[in-house]
């Protein structure tokens, strides 16, 4: 996440070795079964009769129906989803936004998240094989320290040295500066007035934003355009389309375009979205951190 208002948002190595500068290349759609491989048949219930040491019987994939029909609708209801919370929680609580605790934060950030999460989980259960083998939802024990350490530097590395370069030819060539670029996620983190408020800073910025948007841009997104455009332009289209998505923090767009790319890369070169949620988390906690202090 660039700094944003009330939404959360490898080791450096030789091409091949996590570098997603080296891995996003032009190829036809890709073929299912999805972003890993996967065995043809997936186990199933044991067979009618079947004793009790009967193997399983075998499930074969199915070619998913899911696609950027898909992808639109679950977007246009997670704004939706959104919207009415916000609405609730303004008109229950009785307050204006700048008023709100984070608590309030969280609670209408509820909608928008249901609808990022919904989206996938429907497509995949009712014209799919489900979120983990369509999306590459999966965390295996042996994936998890790679994975954060991968994900990390590239979230740290684009957040302190990517975005900055980004910026660069703006701060000088306009009166802008880096307080007007970090006003969003100031305006959020000024919110943090006590422990508790911390940690559902935390909790929005550096857990649920990662999680529910890495499963929505970079799960069905990203594979619904693989599947028609190809590798290349999914990448770049769904990281384009995180970036505009934040549309009421303007400044941030680009910056939230050029890391959803990033992020893209990352899910398309391991097959599944563990590293692109540890860079989004490492990213936005970032800024926290360095606003906080």
């Amino acid at each position: 996440m660039g700094p944003k208002r009330g939404r959360g948002d490898a080791t450096a190595g030789q091409p091949g070795d996590g570098d997603p500068a080296s891995e996003c290349q032009q190829g036809p759609p890709a073929a299912y079964p999805g972003p890993v491989p996967e065995p043809d048949l997936a186990p199933g219930p044991p067979a009618a009769g079947a004793g009790a040491g009967a193997g399983a019987t075998a499930v074969p994939l199915v070619e998913p129906r899911w696609g950027i029909g898909d992808a639109i609708a679950g977007w246009l209801m997670a704004q939706f989803g959104g919207l009415v919370m916000f609405s609730l929680v303004a008109g229950v609580s009785g307050k204006e936004f700048d008023d709100w605790s984070l608590g309030l934060v969280a609670l209408a950030q509820t909608g928008l998240w249901a609808g990022l999460l919904g989206a996938p989980y429907l497509a995949g259960r009712l014209k799919g094989n489900g979120m983990v083998r369509d999306f590459g939802l999966r965390e295996a024990p042996r994936d998890v320290l790679p994975d954060v350490l991968n994900g990390g530097f590239w979230g740290l590395f684009s957040q302190w040295v990517l975005i900055p370069l980004l910026y660069v030819p703006v701060l000088l060539l306009t009166d802008l500066d880096s307080d007007d670029l970090s006003e969003a996620a100031r305006e959020l983190t000024d919110r943090a007035s006590g422990p508790f408020s911390v940690v559902m800073l935390v909790l929005i910025v550096g857990i649920g934003a990662p999680i529910f948007e890495e499963l929505f841009y970079r799960g069905l997104v990203l594979r619904a355009v693989e599947r028609r455009f190809g590798t290349v332009w999914a990448v770049i289209g769904s990281g384009v389309f995180f970036g505009v998505s934040h549309i009421n923090q303007p400044l941030q767009m680009p910056a939230l375009a050029v890391f959803g790319i990033v992020l893209g890369v990352l899910t398309v070169r391991n097959g599944r979205l563990g590293p692109a949620i540890a860079a989004h988390m490492a990213f936005n906690m970032a800024t926290v951190v360095v606003l906080l202090t």
